[in-house]
C-alpha cells in the first residue's frame, strides 16, 4: 500500500503508444481537418494573387589567372573562397549601380520599379495581408516577395533618410538583394539569375550584371596595380636605407669583436670539448683505479702474505720469480736439515741465502708500493689539468656563442632586408609590365535568354507545401492540446497513479437520443448495462470474507455522474433478489428523488434533526429498490452526517438490508463525504472521462487518505474516446454557500 501511495505522489504521464497516438488523431480529427483546409486555402489564394515572376539565368566560367606571379599569388587562397568572393562581388552594390546606370533603369524603365501609390482596394488589402502571411512559404520554394522600389523609397522617407538615398541607390539595393548567385558544384561555373515580373527586363538585367561584373573586376585590378606600384616604390626606398644601415652595423660588430673566423671557431669548439671530456673520463678512471689499489695496500698493512694477494703484486713477474726461488731455498734448507745440524756451514749458507731472498722480496714490494703512489699522484694531477682545460674551453665556447648569436641576428637582418628589397624591385618591374592584365579570367558559357514560363508561383509546389504544412500544424496542435490535457482518459492511468482498482468503465450514452433514467432497464444487454454488472461483480469480490454492505458513492467535483452511478449500482445489486436501500445523503443539492420520480417532503434530514421518529423509506415504481430521500435542506448537513445518530441509523439499516448505497456530495466542495467514509464499509470514487483532472483527484484522494478512508475503487464514467462528450456536462454548478441553495426545480430553499 505504501508503495502505491508513493506512486500516487510522484507519478508521471505514461508514454503515448501507437494506439494512443491514433486515438488522439481520431479524437481531434475535426481540428486537424480545419487547420489543414485553412492552410491549403491560404496556399491556393496565394497562388492566384501572387504576380507571376520570370527568371533569366546566365552561366559564367570564372578562373584565376595563374600567369600572375609575385604578390598577386596571395589574392585568392582556394577555389571555395575564390568563388565565394567572386559571388559577393557580383552581388555588390558597385555592380548593381553599374547595371542601373548602363540600362538607365531610373529613366527608361522607371515605371517598372517606381509605381505611383494609389488608395488600395479591399481586395488588394486582403491580398497584401495574405501574401505577408505566406512569405515563409514562398521563401521555402526558392522565391521571395521583395519590397518594391517605391515601397523602399517610401520607407526611407518615413524614416527620415530620404535625402541620403536617391532612386539609383534604392534600386541598386533592390537589385543586389534580388540577384541570385549559385556556383555549380565541382565546377568553376557560376549561375547568375534575376527574377522579375517582366521577362524581357529580367534577361536584360542578367546580361547587364555579367558585363558590369567584368568592368568592376578590371577597375579593381587597375586600382590595385596603381596603388601597389606607388606603395612598392616608396617602400623600396625605405628598405634600401634599412639594408645599408644593417650592413654597416654588421661590419662594425665583426670588427669590434674579431669575428672574421667566427663560424670556424664555433665549429671547432664543440670538437675540442668532446676530446677534453673523453680525456677527463679516462683520467678519472685511472685515478680511481690507483686510489682503489692504495686502499687495498693500506688495508693489508705490512703483511707480505696479504700484499701478495693484491693483483698488482700477484701479477708482478719479479715477485713471481722470487716466490719460486724462496720456495726452492726452503726445500734445500729442509733437505740439509735432515743431514746436518743448524751450525753446519751448509745449513748456515742455506739460511743466509733464504734471508737474502726475503729481503729482495720486501724491497720489490716496497718499490711497487712507491710506484703506485707516484702513479696516483700523477693521475690526480693530470685529471685536474684536463678539468681546467675543459672549463676554459667551456668559457670560451659560451663567449663565442654569445658573440655568434649577436652576429647571426645582425646577419639575418641584413639578409631579410636584402630579400625584401630584391622582392620589391622584382614586383615593381613586373607590375609595370602586367598592370593592364586581369588576375581573373571571365567567360560567358551560357547567355541569358528571355524566359517563356513564369518561375513563380509554382502551383504544384505551393499546394503540396500547403498540404504538408496544414497536416503538420494540425497534428502538432492536436498533440499539443493532448499534452496540455490533464484529465483522466484511461483505466491504466488511475491504477498506476493511485494503486486502486478500476471496478468498471461505463460507456457514454447520448441523452438526446436515449433516456438515461431508464436506459439500464430498457437495454439490459447493452455494453452500458454490462459495465454495471462488472462493477457489481467487482464489489461482491472486493472482500475475502463478505462483500461490503454499506457503500458510499462520491466524486471529486460536480457533474461527474455520481448520483446516476449510485442509482444504477443499486439497480444491478437488486437484480439478484437482494434488498437494496438507496440513501440520498446529498442534503445540499439532492437529485436522487428527481431521477426516480418520488416525493422529497420527508427524508434523512428530518430523521437526523429529530423531526420524525422513523426514517421514511419509499418504494420506487418499476424498480426493485427502496429509497430514503434527503429531505428538506438543513443549515448544517455536515454536522448531521457526522453525528452519532447517523452512525446508528446506518448500522440499523445494514442489518435490515443486504446493501445500503449512499449517494453523497462531491469531495472537493464540501466535507460531507469525508464524514461518511468513516462509517461505511467502502467508498467508490466516480471519475468522469476527460473532465476529471488529475490535479483535482490528487487533492481529493489526499483528503481521503488523511482520514484513512477505505476506497473500494474507481468507476470511469461516460467513457467515449471518439468524442469525449458527456451527458453530465450540462448540469449547472453546485454550491454557492451552505444556506439558501437553489433547489433542483429552480426555487429557493429557506435556511430552516
Amino acid at each position: 500500500m505504501q508503495q502505491h501511495e508513493t506512486q500516487q505522489e510522484n507519478s508521471t504521464e505514461d508514454e503515448i503508444d501507437l494506439r494512443g497516438l491514433l486515438q488522439v488523431v481520431l479524437k481531434r480529427k475535426g481540428l486537424i481537418t480545419i487547420i489543414f483546409f485553412i492552410v491549403l486555402l491560404m496556399a491556393t489564394i496565394a497562388n492566384f494573387t501572387m504576380t507571376p515572376q520570370y527568371t533569366a539565368s546566365s552561366n559564367v566560367l570564372i578562373e584565376r589567372n595563374h600567369g600572375t606571379q609575385g604578390l598577386d599569388i596571395q589574392t585568392y587562397a582556394g577555389d571555395s573562397d575564390f568563388l565565394e568572393t567572386q559571388s559577393a562581388i557580383i552581388k555588390s552594390l558597385n555592380v548593381a549601380r553599374r547595371v542601373v546606370k548602363d540600362l538607365d533603369l531610373t529613366g527608361k524603365y522607371h515605371t517598372f520599379f517606381f509605381k505611383k501609390e494609389s488608395a488600395p482596394s479591399f481586395v488588394d488589402t486582403m491580398a497584401k495581408g495574405l501574401r505577408s502571411q505566406i512569405n515563409r512559404i514562398t521563401d521555402f520554394m526558392g522565391g521571395h516577395d521583395s519590397l518594391h522600389a517605391s515601397q523602399l523609397l517610401q520607407m526611407s522617407a518615413e524614416s527620415g533618410i530620404a535625402t541620403s538615398l536617391s532612386e539609383e541607390d534604392i534600386l541598386a539595393n533592390q537589385l543586389s538583394e534580388e540577384l541570385q548567385i549559385q556556383p555549380i558544384r565541382n565546377t568553376r561555373i557560376v549561375t547568375i539569375s534575376y527574377t522579375f515580373k517582366n521577362p524581357l527586363l529580367a534577361k536584360m538585367i542578367t546580361e547587364a550584371v555579367v558585363k558590369a561584373y567584368k568592368d568592376e573586376m578590371m577597375e579593381i585590378k587597375l586600382a590595385a596595380a596603381n596603388y601597389s606600384l606607388t606603395w612598392m616604390t616608396d617602400k623600396a626606398e625605405v628598405e634600401k636605407i634599412k639594408l645599408e644601415d644593417s650592413e654597416r652595423a654588421l661590419q662594425k660588430y665583426m670588427k669590434a669583436n674579431g669575428l672574421v673566423r667566427v663560424e670556424e671557431s664555433i665549429a671547432v669548439n664543440p670538437q675540442r670539448m668532446r676530446e677534453f671530456v673523453l680525456q677527463l673520463s679516462r683520467a678519472e678512471a685511472q685515478r680511481k683505479e690507483t686510489e682503489a689499489v692504495l686502499a687495498q695496500i693500506k688495508k693489508a698493512g705490512k703483511s707480505s702474505r696479504q700484499l701478495e694477494k693484491i693483483p698488482i703484486f700477484a701479477n708482478s713477474l719479479v715477485l713471481k720469480d722470487m716466490r719460486v726461488n724462496i720456495y726452492k731455498a726452503k726445500q734445500k734448507q729442509k733437505e740439509l736439515s735432515k743431514k746436518y745440524g743448524p751450525r753446519h756451514p751448509q745449513m748456515i749458507q742455506a739460511t743466509d741465502e733464504l734471508a737474502v731472498l726475503y729481503n729482495e722480496r720486501q724491497f720489490e714490494i716496497q718499490r711497487i708500493i712507491d710506484s703506485t703512489r707516484n702513479t696516483y699522484s700523477l693521475a690526480k694531477s693530470q685529471e685536474q689539468n684536463i678539468r681546467d682545460l675543459l672549463n676554459s674551453a667551456k668559457d670560451e665556447a659560451i663567449n663565442s656563442s654569445e658573440k655568434y648569436i649577436q652576429y647571426t641576428s645582425l646577419k639575418r637582418k641584413v639578409e631579410s632586408n636584402q630579400m625584401f628589397y630584391d622582392t620589391l624591385q622584382e614586383n615593381i618591374k613586373k607590375t609595370g609590365i602586367t598592370d593592364q592584365s586581369q588576375s581573373v579570367n571571365i567567360w560567358v558559357v551560357k547567355k541569358a535568354e528571355v524566359p517563356v514560363y513564369p518561375s513563380q508561383p509554382n502551383a504544384k509546389k505551393l499546394l503540396a507545401l500547403g498540404a504538408v504544412l496544414g497536416l503538420a500544424l494540425g497534428f502538432g496542435m492536436a498533440f499539443f492540446l493532448e499534452f496540455l490535457d490533464n484529465t483522466v482518459k484511461a483505466e491504466s492511468e488511475l491504477e498506476k497513479r493511485y494503486g486502486r482498482t478500476v471496478l468498471g468503465t461505463v460507456e457514454f450514452v447520448n441523452q438526446k437520443k436515449q433516456n438515461i433514467k431508464t436506459f439500464l432497464k430498457d437495454h439490459p444487454l447493452s455494453p452500458f448495462a454490462e459495465s454495471y454488472r462488472l462493477i457489481r461483480s467487482g464489489l461482491l469480490l472486493s472482500s475475502a470474507d463478505k462483500p461490503p454492505k454499506k457503500i458510499l458513492i462520491t466524486s471529486m467535483d460536480q457533474g461527474e455522474g455520481k448520483t446516476t452511478t449510485a442509482i444504477n449500482i443499486a439497480k444491478v445489486l437488486s437484480q439478484d433478489n437482494k434488498k437494496v436501500l438507496l440513501l440520498d445523503c446529498d442534503m445540499r443539492k439532492p437529485t436522487t428523488h428527481i431521477r426516480l420520480n418520488v416525493e422529497n417532503e420527508s427524508g434523512l434530514s428530518d430523521y437526523l434533526t429529530g423531526n420524525t421518529a422513523e426514517i421514511n423509506v419509499q418504494d420506487v415504481d418499476d424498480e426493485n429498490i427502496l429509497l430514503v430521500t434527503s429531505g428538506p435542506i438543513p443549515p448544517n448537513p455536515a454536522e448531521l452526517l457526522a453525528s452519532e445518530k447517523m452512525k446508528h441509523l446506518l448500522a440499523a439499516l445494514s442489518e435490515k438490508y443486504d446493501f445500503v448505497i449512499l449517494d453523497s456530495p462531491p469531495v472537493q466542495p464540501v466535507s460531507d463525504s469525508l464524514a461518511l467514509t468513516a462509517i461505511v464499509d467502502g467508498t467508490i470514487v466516480v471519475v468522469l472521462y476527460e473532465k476529471t483532472t488529475f490535479d483535482t483527484l490528487n487533492v481529493g484522494m489526499k483528503k481521503m487518505k488523511d482520514i484513512k478512508a477505505h476506497i473500494l475503487g474507481f468507476v470511469l464514467n461516460s467513457f467515449n474516446p471518439g468524442t469525449g462528450k458527456s451527458y453530465y456536462a450540462s448540469y449547472s454548478s453546485y454550491y454557492t454557500d451552505d444556506f439558501g441553495e437553489k433547489k433542483p426545480d429552480g426555487k429557493k430553499e429557506g435556511k430552516g
